[in-house]
């Protein structure tokens, strides 16, 4: 039997698999076409051919000798056509039937085949009515078993059923040899196992290849078809619609509204916690299980509020179907609920009871073998209970969408750890500096899943000093975040050598490839092509000289808009990026007022500076607007870019306003060359410290500048400087002409010499050199008040 449904013009809507099977037609070449150029013959109405006998009048019957079929060497098959209202009185439901359909061993067997896995209730008699056959789709409707039936009358087998009506149509198929279709109405079962009864039955001859009767046959294409369709309805919903996203929350929302109300009235979603946010699954415990409630959706407003609340905790003692199913992974039928039992009378569940839900279904979220939460399935009030059958539907919609669940958090998890990772990169919270008053903002590619290739950073560095860094790799996503984590750790790392932003971007430079070198010996070639093509723009700034110093490694120039309101980019050095350039950087050096603004950026704001001069306009008018509060500048600008970027733009911005130091904050003095003025050296040192309120590190201070003049007075040369800085710390920098810098050691016991770093570094908080074109400076930094640690 072949069914396919035509709409109301009788073009060809939905095309069966045994339509494909019988017909040679593939479904795209029949769907959408009128079914009268697909069988001229068959569908154009032939007014001298007889209606079915006993037939419904919305029921039709006409018989053929030449369907085509092209899918099974082009011959020519007879058949019997039949025609209902389709489903929900809607279109038309065409049933096509082979007239032999035992012509031989090969069709018995396809017969069989169809017979014993429809889902179709099917029952075949003997010209005496009575059992041969009935599948196990009418056997469970009837609630009875084959073994029950064949051999036996109907009236034998099914005593309460309308023995006089279904003989009575069986006879008008044994006498006529034409299909009935009994669209009048339906048959009660002999039991209630079977709900609504099998619903309409299409009664059709059996003949041997002879052409002899041989039998008659009953499809029932009613209830038990209507609702085995509404099932394969469900399931391709649930495959559509459920999983949209790699939200857990939203996935489990998504089979709720499925659910709700077309098979239940209320749906209950409870998951473990942790695994919304992406958490390995993890049970523990001995007497139930605690479960957070995700999801609750019910058909009308005053269920819903006999549900707990959304994130309360659930608890299932061991005794509770939930807990139950929740530890064998078995879906759960309860009927009836009784509120007496004890699970329920002890839990909120009463509530839900007292408001009319009458049955439950419990189906396990499970995946991998390990549950993740449970789906609770309610229906209340005039819907008749959960039946069996629907124990299995549940299963496999709640099987579906468990497997979109833990895909959904298998990648929050994976990505939690990838933005953790990313944000650990960039600064959360910029420390007060007297160097620059800070605003940045971080937004990342519409398309990276909120992790691209953008990163900055602010690094304070002795002196008062701070670096101001932003770059960028190539890609986004876990690629992006593991090569930003590398670069960034390494931009780090050389900050604190004190190096000049050229020494800086040389040595990042030749780390990038090694780096590359030792991804691709692990395989990881994506990764080390988001190092090779980073870029990075290095900029360094002394609040004391309001001197800056920046260097660039393929990453556009900063903006600096100065307090005049003059908005400029300076013409730092051109290079490549990282990997791809020559190994030689060059710096550009200047001046700037105090209250300028350093603008660094990622390349997506100059794509749209460049693109857009009503935009460029604008953005020049916020950066140099003083009156502005600067916290805020950074997110002002990122709202203003936001409708010009394109979903592959990440933005991160750094805007920092320029500070000077106070020159009372700075004692400066030049050393001569003489290891007697050491002496006076001191005397100058604790008088300054006395007039800064500091006298309580003046036994401190005064060692380690004694250390440190002498040591440039004996191994340096001219000229030498000594340099204090009162700022948040106490700095203590002795500068000479010499590169040669001397090396901590620890002295034997007769060593007349050799202690002074170590007290050096025993007595400052941090110590060290950097180099400049004219010679080095070692600097030594006190904290203003001691940390406990230094109490012991």
């Amino acid at each position: 039997m072949a069914t396919f449904l035509l709409d109301s013009n009788g073009t060809i809507t939905t095309w069966s698999d045994e339509a494909r099977r019988l017909l040679g037609y593939s479904e795209t070449e029949v769907v959408g076409r009128p079914a009268s150029e697909v069988w001229p013959r068959l569908f154009t109405p032939v007014p001298d051919e007889p209606a079915a006998p006993g037939a419904a009048d919305s029921t039709s019957c006409r018989r053929t000798t030449a369907v085509h079929q092209p899918g099974r060497g082009g011959g020519s098959l007879d058949v019997v056509l039949l025609t209902a209202p389709g489903p929900d009185g809607e279109g038309t439901l065409v049933l096509v039937l082979p007239t032999r359909l035992l012509a031989d061993e090969g069709d018995q067997a396809l017969v069989d085949a169809v017979f014993t896995r429809s889902p179709i209730g099917m029952a075949v008699y003997d010209t005496q009515l009575r059992f041969l056959r009935i599948n196990d789709a009418l056997a469970h409707l009837y609630g009875i078993s084959e073994a029950q039936v064949v051999g036996r009358r109907i009236a034998e087998a099914l005593p309460d059923a309308d023995t006089t009506a279904i003989e009575g149509r069986l006879r008008k198929v044994i006498d006529s040899g034409l299909p009935v279709l009994n669209a009048s109405g339906q048959e009660k079962p002999s039991t209630d196992s079977g709900g609504d009864g099998p619903g309409t039955a299409l009664t059709i001859p059996l003949t041997l290849p002879d052409g002899s009767l041989m039998g008659v046959a009953d499809v029932f294409t009613g209830v038990t078809s209507r609702y085995t369709s509404e099932q394969s309805v469900f399931l391709r919903k649930a495959i559509a619609c459920v999983g949209t996203t790699l939200d857990v929350t939203r996935t489990a929302e998504e089979l709720a509204d499925l659910l709700v109300p077309c098979f239940a009235d209320i749906a209950v979603i409870d998951l473990l916690e942790g695994v919304v946010r992406g958490e390995e699954p993890r049970h523990h415990g001995t007497d139930g299980i605690s479960l957070q409630r995700t999801v609750r959706k019910a058909y009308r407003p005053a269920l819903v509020d006999a549900v707990q609340q959304l994130g309360d905790r659930q608890h299932f003692p061991t005794d509770a179907p939930q807990c139950q199913t929740f530890t064998d992974g078995q879906v759960r039928l309860i009927e009836v609920l009784d509120p007496q039992v004890g699970w329920i009378r002890d839990s909120p569940l009463r509530t839900l009871l007292q408001s009319g839900a009458h049955s439950l279904i419990v189906a396990p979220l499970r995946a991998r073998g390990v549950s993740l939460g449970l789906v609770q399935l309610y229906r209340a009030e005039g819907e008749r209970p959960f039946r069996p059958e629907d124990v299995v539907f549940t299963g496999e919609v709640v099987t579906h969408a468990s497997l979109n669940i833990e895909k959904a958090r298998r990648f929050s998890g994976e990505h939690s750890a990838l933005v953790t990772l990313h944000e650990s990169m960039l600064p959360r919270l910029v420390p007060d500096q007297s160097a620059v008053q800070v605003s940045h903002h971080y937004q990342p590619a519409l398309r990276s899943a909120g992790i691209s290739g953008e990163w900055f950073d602010v690094i304070p560095l002795a002196g008062s000093r701070v670096a101001l860094v932003v770059g960028g790799v190539p890609g986004a996503g876990f690629r992006a975040a593991a090569s930003v984590g590398q670069i960034c750790a390494t931009v780090r790392t050389l900050a604190q050598l004190d190096l000049s932003p050229e020494e800086l971007l040389v040595g990042l430079d030749g780390m990038v490839p090694r780096l590359a070198e030792r991804e691709h010996s692990t395989g990881s070639t994506a990764f080390a092509e988001s190092l090779v093509g980073a870029t990075c723009l290095y900029a360094l700034y002394d609040p004391v000289s309001r001197h800056c110093v920046m260097a660039s490694a393929g990453h556009p120039p900063p903006i600096i808009a100065e307090p005049t309101g003059q908005v400029w980019f300076p013409s730092v050095p051109a290079h490549g990026p990282l990997g791809l350039g020559e190994p030689v950087f060059e710096s550009l050096e200047l001046d700037l007022a105090e209250g300028s603004t350093l603008a660094l950026y990622t390349e997506g704001l100059l794509r749209a500076w460049n693109a857009d001069d009503a935009l460029a306009d604008r953005l020049r008018l916020i950066l140099a607007d003083g009156s502005r509060p600067f916290d805020a500048s950074s997110s002002t600008v990122a709202d203003v870019l936001a409708p010009h970027l394109s979903a592959e733009d990440g933005l991160a911005l750094l805007f920092a306003r320029t500070r000077s130091l106070d020159p009372r904050h700075v004692a400066t003095w030049d050393i001569p060359h003489d290891r007697s003025t050491v002496a006076a050296t001191r005397s100058r040192v604790l008088g300054q410290l006395d007039s800064w309120g500091l006298a309580h590190l003046a036994f401190s201070t005064e060692l380690i500048v004694s250390e440190l003049v002498t040591n440039s007075i004996r191994y340096g040369r001219d000229p030498i400087q000594l340099r204090l800085i009162h700022d948040r710390a106490l700095t203590c920098e002795v500068s000479d002409a010499s590169s040669t810098s001397p090396h901590i050691r620890r002295a034997a016991i007769t060593d007349e010499g050799g202690r002074g770093l170590f007290l050096v570094a025993q007595l400052s908080h941090r110590w060290g050199t950097r180099y400049s074109t004219t010679g080095k400076t070692i600097y030594a930094e006190q904290l203003l008040e001691p940390q406990d640690d230094d109490l012991h």
